[in-house]
């Protein structure tokens, strides 16, 4: 064996036939040599890397064609940041093209791996649409990583636009010391922009040469019910175009809603035409109906169950929202959203029910702006229909121009008429209706139209076992999150899902029956379990029984611990009422019961309350939830009211024998 002493900042030893030889090591570009000297302030322990700088450099042609550098570096801190350590570029097949992908990794000791062509995937960016012309350019080097470890990728791309808008988002959750936009434009151009979620950030200007920077941006925590991430971290929407603003809409760029709506219209409408196969099957669809809301729910159900697959062809040239024809999507069974929306919208047409598309944002009510008119401030289409006084639900929402109109989302199936998803209601959302279109405020529901009603019959023995029978009858959003745990299980893992359940509250309980009832169209969701418990309640001094009368748990809560917040709480609308049942053994009597308990605020009611009659405890507890987003300022009055909830529910009943 021959050893040769090296200096590893240059070279790496391996092995060939028993002989230790030599490799020369990689070379860092000097950007990310530079990022890499950085000195990285302290950050709390749970902070798993920090960027060093994350940049853009757009370059408008005179055709308007787009040439972005993107330039990210990142610093691994613990060992889940690892997973930091990776590049990935999405483009378009049909618009656009990533023309060079490069990242290298530098080690604490200095030693460089640069990865390139061989290590790059190309792959299709979500693997349930059918065809989709979004891919992404990926290189993954997050089995490389390590602490200390600085990663960084370079990235250059080519893309025609479909509008002349851009967005950046400065940071993610990650702490990030220089986050920064530019865009250079052609002469005669210019750009505005809009901030969100900051204070506003003014581009520096050199020529048409435009900058946008903010540096040493802390991390953003996660925290229980806060907003999402693109409702907290600033980000800039920038419009750029030729000449003077006026002359806007025809570089594509959207001056108000109105220019969007008959955009969306112009690509919306013609798919939405009548055939024989279409009108023959809303007429099959509602032979049955008798009201006009029956008709809209046979139509609905039916779209709602389609299968969701997508095939996205020309998104570059506006396909990415135009939808399939009523015809074919009907014919193939099967369309993403707005392909959905639109059959719905033609089988309601076949009726004499008109209804419009709507463009909203799932996953974040919050996130749309009513300052920034652009078709990228959505990645979903429902629908608006158009409903005479006879329909009420509390979805409808009026118009001035266009009259009431029922929100719904034909895509979700877990969500019938008269309900919206949750992080749909309360949000901005585009209605496209022409020259009438405009944006909109979601309805937001009240407490009521999302309950959950429990009743718990239980019957305690001498020696603290129970057998109990508890039923449950939910609807609204409460309901559709039951039916989606319902249906995304098997029958074995949605029994062990409601045993886990029950022995967070009961521990050891045995679960002799788990009846679950799925009353879809209806909106409603019922569920009867049966268990049994040994030593629930604690047997003391032999004479007496300690335990609490709330045995399970509200399969939802809020638990904030945190003595100080830096995020507002939001808080979804939700209704909830038990009334428990519990026979007391023969031979003992309530020595102590906890007091009842009555709590009023703003966002919120609670109470609690327990009777004894003919040896038998009745305890009840009530909540009602408003949807809303409550201030950093109030979170100490969040945070005691759900405290003192928690403590309610934990207070013991104690019994003692005569």
């Amino acid at each position: 064996m021959i050893y040769l002493k090296v200096t590893i900042l240059s070279v790496t030893l391996f092995l060939v036939t028993g002989v230790a030889v030599a490799a020369p090591a990689e070379e860092a570009p000097q950007w990310l040599q530079q990022a890499a000297t950085l000195k990285v302030p302290t950050y709390d322990k749970d902070v798993p890397a920090v960027v060093l700088r994350d940049s853009q450099d757009v370059v408008v042609g005179e055709d308007g064609k787009v040439t972005t550098t993107t330039t990210y570096v990142v610093r691994i801190l613990t060992r889940e940041g690892r997973m930091y350590a990776d590049a990935a570029e999405l483009y378009l097949t049909q618009s656009g093209k990533i023309r060079d992908l490069n990242a290298w990794l530098i080690r604490p000791n200095g030693f460089v791996k640069k990865y390139g062509k061989d290590e790059t995937v190309d792959r299709i960016v979500d693997a349930n649409d059918l065809y989709n012309e979004y891919r992404v350019k990926e290189i993954d080097a997050t089995a490389d990583a390590d602490v200390g470890v600085v990663f960084g990728y370079q990235a250059r791309s080519e893309e025609q636009p479909l509008f002349n808008q851009d967005v950046w988002v400065f940071q993610d959750r990650l702490p990030t010391l220089e986050s920064r936009y530019g865009l250079t434009l052609p002469a005669g151009w210019r750009a505005t922009s809009v901030t969100f979620n900051h204070a506003k950030v003014e581009p520096s200007l050199a020529g048409t040469a435009y900058t946008w920077e903010l540096q040493d941006l802390p991390p953003i925590k996660p925290e229980p019910a806060s907003p999402k991430i693109k409702s907290l971290a600033p980000r800039v929407a920038i419009n750029y175009f030729l000449g003077d603003s006026s002359a806007a809409a025809s570089t594509r760029v959207f001056e108000n809603w109105s220019q969007v709506s008959r955009w969306g219209t112009a690509l919306h409408d013609p798919q939405a035409v009548l055939d024989a196969s279409v009108i023959a099957k809303a007429r099959e669809l509602t032979a049955n109906s008798k009201t006009e809301l029956e008709r809209i729910r046979a139509i609905a159900h039916f779209v709602q169950n389609l299968q969701y697959i997508s095939i996205d062809i020309g998104v570059g040239r506006g396909n990415g929202y135009r939808p399939h024809s009523a015809s074919q999507v009907l014919a193939k069974a099967y369309g993403d959203c707005k392909d959905k929306a639109n059959l719905m919208r033609a089988l309601l047409k076949a009726l004499d029910i008109t209804s419009y598309p709507v463009f909203i944002y799932a996953g974040d009510a919050t996130v749309v702006q009513e300052a920034w008119a652009s078709p990228y401030q959505f990645n979903h289409c429902i629908i608006a229909v158009r409903v005479s006084p006879e329909t009420t639900a509390p979805t409808v929402l009026v118009n001035d121009q266009l009259g009431r109109l029922l929100i719904f989302d034909a895509t979700d199936s877990n969500t019938p008429v008269g309900d919206l998803p949750e992080d749909e209601q309360g949000s901005f959302a585009l209605l496209v209706a022409g020259d009438a279109g405009q944006l909109l405020r979601m309805p937001t529901l009240p407490p009521e139209a999302s309950s959950f009603a429990r009743q718990a019959t239980v019957v305690l023995s001498a020696e603290g076992s129970i057998t109990a029978t508890v039923r449950e009858q939910a609807n609204g959003q409460t309901a559709a999150d039951f039916r989606r745990q319902f249906r995304r299980l098997t029958p074995d893992s949605y029994r062990k899902m409601i045993e886990v359940w029950v022995g967070h509250g009961a521990t050891g309980a045995t679960v002799s029956r788990v009846d679950p009832k799925d009353h879809n169209e209806g909106g409603g969701f019922d569920l009867d379990v049966d268990f049994a418990a040994r030593n629930y309640a604690q047997l003391m001094q032999d004479r007496l029984l300690v335990f609490k009368p709330a045995i399970i748990s509200r399969q939802e809560s809020l638990s904030l611990t945190e003595p100080l917040r830096k995020h507002p709480v939001v808080l979804d609308a939700r209704s909830f009422s038990e009334t428990v049942h519990v026979r007391l053994p023969a031979g003992f009597a309530v020595d102590e019961l906890p007091d009842p308990l009555k709590l009023d605020t703003t966002f919120g009611s609670y109470s609690t309350t327990y009777a004894v009659k003919d040896g038998e405890l009745v305890f009840t507890r009530n909540l009602a939830q408003h949807a809303g987003t409550i201030p950093v300022a109030e979170y100490q009055t969040v945070r005691s009211f759900f405290e003192r909830i928690r403590a309610a529910e934990q207070a013991p009943v104690v019994l003692v024998k005569q």
